[in-house]
């Protein structure tokens, strides 16, 4: 009679200690998050960061990716209860409760070895060019409320390569590990530059709806003991070197 108590009362607390939370990101952000054509299983480096976190809090959790349009949709309609990876910028700080950083990654310019340009120095140096971006990113608030001629008709990073290869646009931004990613991936190494001087040094957070700072603590909680035992440093050099 005691064991038969004993299996109702773990039945009935079940359904509260295996609550998941609802984990997604960006399905094209290569290396960082990805899904190969062969199946949907989530892959990258931030991908790994972000499991080796969760799984850290023992909190039970799904993890998706999908188009980052509808993973920013889908937080904002309270539909998951966490995203990744967003830059940490003021308007991202004001609109979510950010954990991080993460990790941090160059944000650089990228050229066609057609456009004349070897570096900048100030935005204005840009202003001739059309600048090639991800439709919805957010980059560097300076660039971002720039007063320049922008192409955002590309919905994730590797069509921005695509485009800026076939001439389409001059310049483009974006992560300098993923732009090489995508060029590289096209052999195209020789018919772009990247820019010497960085738009900026960009951490990225994961983000957690405005106000749900329990799950915020959790998570930076887990996050800060994998930093402090060199956990996360370990992953980070996997994937770097």
């Amino acid at each position: 009679m005691q064991k038969l108590w004993l299996a109702v009362l773990m039945l009935l607390a079940t359904p509260l200690a295996a609550e998941e939370w609802r984990v997604v990101g960006d399905e094209q952000f290569a290396p960082y998050s990805f899904v190969s054509q062969d199946d949907d299983t989530p892959r990258g480096l931030d991908v790994e960061l972000v499991r080796a976190v969760l799984d850290e809090t023992g909190q039970p959790y799904t993890l998706r990716l999908y188009p980052w349009a509808r993973v920013k949709q889908m937080l904002e309609r309270g539909e998951v209860d966490m995203a990744f990876q967003f830059a940490g910028t003021p308007e991202r700080q004001a609109q979510y409760e950010l954990v991080g950083p993460l990790r941090s990654g160059s944000t650089v310019f990228m050229s066609s070895t057609r456009v004349v340009l070897k570096d900048w120095h100030s935005l204005d140096d840009l202003s001739p060019y059309v600048i090639g971006q991800v439709r919805g990113y957010a980059y560097e608030a300076a660039f971002d409320k720039a007063d320049l001629r922008r192409d955002s008709s590309a919905s994730n990073p590797r069509q921005l390569v695509s485009m800026l290869l076939a001439g389409r646009i001059d310049i483009i931004v974006g992560d300098r590990e993923q732009l090489l990613y995508f060029v590289r991936e096209q052999r195209a190494d020789a018919e772009v530059r990247i820019l010497p001087t960085p738009l900026v040094q960009m951490s990225r957070y994961v983000a957690f709806a405005k106000g749900d700072k329990h799950r915020a603590e959790r998570f930076a909680r887990a996050l800060e003991k994998l930093r402090a035992d060199g956990r996360l440093q370990a992953l980070l050099q996997r994937w770097t070197h």
